[in-house]
C-alpha cells in the first residue's frame, strides 16, 4: 500500500503523534510519501521518517498514485488536500490534530486502530458532492472548485453589499447583506451552520444559501437542488468584494459576473466502519450533553 501525508506545521505538542504514525508505517512495511513544505516541521522536531518521496503539487501526487491521502491536522488541513487530488478521485482520510474536526475526524489516540482498519480494508468510500465557480473576469484559475462553499464577502470596513440572486436565469433574491454564503452538504456545518444555515446530511442532494448579517431579518438560508445554476451581480459604494472558494480568497471588482453550479467531480472521504454522520454530529455538536452530568 502507498499513502501520501499531507500535513501543515504544528506546535510541538502533535510531534509524538506524528513520530508514532511514521513508527506504524514503518512497522507494517506501508510506503509513504510526504509533502515537501513539512520538511521544516520533521527536521525541528528531529523526526526521522523512513519516506519513500516528497511530493509538492497534484501533478506529483498524480504520478506517485498513492492508495490514499492521509491529512494530519484540522478540517482546513484536510480542504487543502482538494488541490491536491483535483479529480483524481484518489481518497482522503483526516486525522485530527486540531480542535474540532468535523471532516477530519479520527482522533489523534486512534492512530493504531487506524491503520489497522485502513490496511484491513474497514472503511467505506463517502463521495462527497463540490462546487464550481466560473467567473468573469477570472478570479481562481483552474482551482475554481470547493467541498464547503462559495462567500460572496464585503470587504474589511465598507459597507453591506448587495447580492443580486438568479436560479436559473430567473431572478431569485437580492441580499442586502454583509455577504452571501453557497454552501454544499459538507459545508452546512462550517461557515453556512453559524450563519443560521441547516444541517444537511452529506448525500442529500442540496445546496444551502445563507446570508451573512442580512440588513433584513426575513432574509432566511434557503435550500435549493444541486443540479441548479447560480449566477450573482454584486452591487455596493465599494469598488470590490471579496470571493471566496473554502480557505481560498481573492478580490473581485464590482461588475464581475459569477456563476455556481455543482462540479462534475466529487471528492472521496474515508469513512471507518465505526464512523457515522449521526455520530460525529453528536460528539462534535455536544448534543444530548448536560455540564450538570
Amino acid at each position: 500500500m502507498k499513502v501520501g501525508i499531507y500535513a501543515r506545521n504544528f506546535d510541538e505538542k502533535a510531534s509524538s503523534y506524528v513520530s508514532q504514525l511514521f513508527l506504524l508505517l514503518d512497522q507494517k512495511g506501508v510506503a509513504y510519501y510526504l509533502y515537501k513544505d513539512f520538511e521544516s516541521f520533521i527536521q525541528e522536531h528531529n523526526l526521522n521518517p523512513n519516506a519513500s518521496g516528497w511530493f509538492e503539487n497534484s501533478e506529483e501526487v498524480s504520478s506517485i498514485c498513492p492508495d490514499c491521502i492521509l491529512s494530519l491536522g484540522g478540517d482546513g488541513t484536510l480542504l487543502d488536500t482538494v488541490a491536491l487530488v483535483k479529480d483524481s478521485g484518489i481518497p482522503v482520510l483526516g486525522i485530527n490534530l486540531g480542535r474540532l474536526g468535523f471532516l477530519a475526524s479520527i482522533n489523534k489516540n486512534e492512530i493504531q486502530l487506524t491503520l489497522d482498519d485502513l490496511l484491513a480494508g474497514k472503511y467505506s468510500i463517502d463521495s462527497r458532492t463540490m462546487i464550481c465557480l466560473d467567473s468573469n473576469p477570472s478570479l481562481f484559475g483552474k482551482m475554481n472548485y470547493a467541498l464547503n462553499e462559495c462567500t460572496l464577502h464585503k470587504r474589511d470596513s465598507s459597507p453591506m453589499i448587495i447580492v443580486h440572486a438568479y436560479l436559473n436565469n430567473e431572478f431569485l433574491n437580492s441580499y442586502w447583506a454583509d455577504g452571501l454564503i453557497i454552501s454544499t452538504p459538507t459545508g452546512s456545518t462550517a461557515y453556512s451552520l453559524s450563519c443560521g444555515g441547516p444541517i444537511l446530511f452529506p448525500n442529500c442532494n442540496n445546496l444551502v444559501l445563507t446570508p451573512i448579517g442580512p440588513h433584513n431579518l426575513s432574509m432566511r438560508p434557503v435550500v435549493i437542488q444541486d443540479d441548479q445554476v447560480l449566477s450573482f451581480e454584486i452591487e455596493g459604494r465599494s469598488s470590490e468584494f471579496l470571493v471566496s472558494l473554502d480557505s481560498r480568497t481573492e478580490i473581485a471588482p464590482q461588475g464581475t459576473k459569477i456563476q455556481i453550479q455543482k462540479e462534475k467531480f466529487k471528492m472521496n472521504l474515508i469513512r471507518l466502519h465505526n464512523e457515522n454522520f449521526l455520530n460525529t454530529l453528536r460528539k462534535k455538536m455536544m448534543w444530548g450533553m448536560d455540564s450538570r452530568n
